[in-house]
């Protein structure tokens, strides 16, 4: 791989990298953050701010899991460093 090339790998994963900690901080810190004004909503009679600790967030990870490891095997397609 020749310079310019892992520059823009790097830059790419990065910039996935950032996207992922920044989603990690919403729903892992932030919304805990403000589950008191989210208990004023009910769903299905539980309130929401128990409901984003309880199920919310964990959803949240998985699917943040499936989506980073999806667009990082596209960048490594793209850049040509995917393994087979």
């Amino acid at each position: 791989m020749s310079e310019h090339n892992f520059e823009r790998y790097w830059q790419r994963t990065s910039s996935l990298m950032t996207k992922m900690i920044v989603l990690w901080f919403i729903f892992g810190l932030a919304v805990h953050f403000f589950a008191p004004q989210l208990n004023a909503i009910k769903i299905l009679g539980f309130p929401l701010g128990f409901y984003m600790a309880a199920q919310g967030s964990l959803i949240a990870f998985v699917v943040m899991l499936f989506w980073f490891g999806k667009a990082q095997d596209q960048i490594d397609r793209d850049e040509g460093v995917a393994e087979d």
